[in-house]
């Protein structure tokens, strides 16, 4: 078999494997995407599981230069993207 070296996520030719989930997670994928859908969402949740994965690498990369992110800083951020309030004391 050859190896699939080069390819990106998401990129080259299908593969075949087996997956064991458990029953009721099996039910939950099939009631939201029928019997013949699940090879395609179970492509798509590896995809985003991938893309949580790295961008996980990249923030503990930048929390070692640049040491954790200041939690004021972000709430403001948030606020700003949100439309909202800083959020001060609203984690309780």
């Amino acid at each position: 078999m050859a190896d699939n070296v080069g390819f990106l996520s998401g990129d080259g030719p299908t593969s075949g494997i087996s997956v064991t989930l458990t029953a009721g997670t099996l039910q939950a994928i099939r009631e939201r995407v029928g019997k013949r859908g699940v090879s395609a969402y179970l492509e798509k949740a590896a995809r985003r599981q991938i893309e949580r994965d790295n961008l996980d690498e990249l923030i503990a990369d930048f929390d070692k230069i640049h040491g954790p992110a200041d939690p004021e800083a972000v709430a403001a951020k948030r606020a700003r993207l949100t439309g909202g309030t800083s959020g001060a004391g609203a984690a309780a």
